[in-house]
């Protein structure tokens, strides 16, 4: 697609809480929460996670910060971050649809039985709920992103987020996260024992 001018930025991360640490033991993939932003600061990523950073068992529609709520709390998370390229009007339709699903965010609920499903390759749809890749997985699909075909399967992890053409930003811990590339030594060390190794 051309004038392709604008950003967006997928977080893939691993926090260590006990729930990523089971999805570890059981894709063995390095990371296994994804999230949406549209401002390279990551100030405002949106997901489908904890309401609360205390409370595993209340999810649903979040807005996460590197310096608040559970990844505050969990202050060691590493992350990969992914610049994609997208147009003016779909970042504007990006907005517009995460602006009204924050509006109705008391609707959306956590899709847990999907989740634990997904990883035995069993799809669980539940109307209003998301586990957190479904969800930005279902963005990116519906605001035609370039690369999306190359997530149209029934279960998207979100390590898949790393076939779709980008830029990978920075990898370490979310809270040193600056706005600024990280080194081409990590980038390739990171994408050598962590992408190709596992990506399904």
């Amino acid at each position: 697609m051309s004038n392709q001018n604008k950003q967006l930025y997928i977080v893939i991360s691993q926090t260590g809480t006990l729930l990523s640490r089971i999805l570890k033991q059981i894709t063995g993939a390095e990371y296994n929460h994804a999230s949406i932003s549209l401002s390279r600061d990551l100030e405002r990523m949106y997901s489908f996670g904890r309401r609360h950073p205390y409370n595993p068992f209340w999810g649903g529609f979040v807005i996460e910060s590197p310096r608040t709520g559970t990844f505050k709390r969990f202050s060691e998370t590493k992350v990969l971050v992914l610049s994609v390229s997208v147009t003016e009007e779909q970042h504007a339709e990006l907005k517009e649809m995460l602006d009204v699903m924050w509006k109705r965010r008391r609707k959306y609920g956590y899709n847990y039985i999907g989740l634990c499903l997904a990883y035995f390759h069993i799809v669980w749809k539940q109307e209003g709920c998301y586990y957190c890749s479904e969800f930005v997985g279902e963005l990116l699909t519906k605001s035609r992103v370039d690369g999306t075909e190359q997530l149209r399967s029934s279960i998207i992890q979100p390590m898949q987020f790393l076939r779709m053409p980008h830029t990978l930003l920075y990898c370490g811990k979310l809270r040193e996260y600056v706005c600024d590339p990280c080194s081409k030594d990590i980038c390739e060390d990171i994408m050598n024992r962590t992408v190709h190794r596992q990506l399904p």
